[in-house]
């Protein structure tokens, strides 16, 4: 018998193996495959035969595993259980990616709608249904397919995939700081009017990371506007109505056009990222894929400027095994 023919009658005794131990019954087992039980008793005598064990008690009533064929079928059923994974990604690989899309979205719209409306363009047959929140959804229990968030992955019923760096930054108009004047040091907060962010689901809000006062004690900030979106609180900068907590990604257009500028930059800052995150399974559906590939691809590749990309490269270049999970809880 050629090399090919063994590996297919190894293959074959495989699949017989784990039937009859499953049905304990020669009999039984060849009326699941649709086979007479003389040629399954064969097969098995033959893999015993390769294997030089025994792998199954016999008597004129009732078969029974063996120590080595309670080992075998273990082993057995993880190899049949690779070869049905890798038909069913290779059957979804040439599949169109169609169906409802149940996504889930940080408070951030400015950040990822451009992409979506791309993504809906080229992925017509994907119905997308976008849930837009900063609450900690579980995904595996409420039915999502997907949702990007911020912080680092933690939970090992999720795969994930970085899609990029930001920074934090406090912004406030030319204008508010010729009426207020600037800021010197982060004590100096205390004095301004500041435009805060309020988490929805526990109704914190976002604490600005101020280092300490030089006598220890910690600065409170006045709360002149509360807000739970960031496009009210870039609005309410804008019109030079005090200085607020936000992303790069969302002011890098005012920034370059002189309608905002930073305030206290090498005092007070943050670094984040964004990652999609989908239930780790044994198959990625393609919808779920072309949904991960496409925002990994597109969405801090549209914010970012030259110099931005390539650091952005660069991190998910040094980051990309890190997988797993739904983001950090936010407070």
């Amino acid at each position: 018998m050629s090399a090919m023919g063994v590996a297919m009658d190894s293959l074959n005794g495989f699949v017989v193996f784990v039937q009859v131990a499953q049905a304990r019954s020669f009999a039984g087992a060849a009326r699941l495959l649709g086979v007479s039980p003389s040629a399954v008793g064969k097969s098995v005598a033959r893999l015993e035969q390769r294997l030089g064990v025994r792998l199954f008690h016999r008597s004129t009533r009732s078969i029974a595993l063996t120590a080595e064929g309670r080992l075998f079928l273990e082993r057995s059923r993880r190899i049949l259980d690779e070869i049905e994974a890798a038909e069913g990604e290779l059957s979804q690989a040439t599949a169109a990616p169609r169906g409802r899309l149940r996504v889930g979205l940080p408070l951030v719209s400015s950040l990822v709608l451009p992409v979506l409306a791309d993504f809906m363009r080229q992925y017509p047959e994907i119905e997308l249904d976008l849930d837009f929140s900063d609450r900690l959804v579980d995904i595996v229990e409420e039915g999502f397919d997907a949702v990007v968030r911020t912080g680092q992955p933690a939970d090992s019923r999720l795969s994930a995939r970085l899609l990029g760096a930001f920074s934090r930054m406090l912004v406030a108009s030319p204008d508010y700081l010729a009426r207020h004047g600037t800021p010197a040091t982060p004590q100096d907060l205390a004095q301004h009017r500041c435009l805060h962010y309020r988490y929805a689901h526990s109704g914190k809000l976002e604490v600005w990371p101020l280092p300490a006062a030089p006598d220890g004690r910690e600065t409170v900030l006045p709360t002149s506007m509360i807000c739970n979106n960031i496009e009210t609180r870039l609005c309410f900068a804008l019109q030079g109505r005090g200085i607020a907590w936000l992303p790069d990604f969302a002011v890098r257009e005012a920034l370059a056009a002189g309608r905002l500028v930073p305030v206290l930059p090498a005092q007070v800052h943050s670094r984040g990222v964004f990652h999609v995150l989908w239930p780790a399974g044994r198959h990625m559906t393609p919808k779920v894929r072309a949904l991960v590939d496409f925002l990994a691809d597109h969405v801090f590749a549209r914010q970012a400027s030259p110099v931005q990309r390539a650091s952005n490269a660069g991190l998910s270049r040094a980051t990309r095994a890190a997988v797993a999970a739904p983001a950090v809880r936010s407070p």
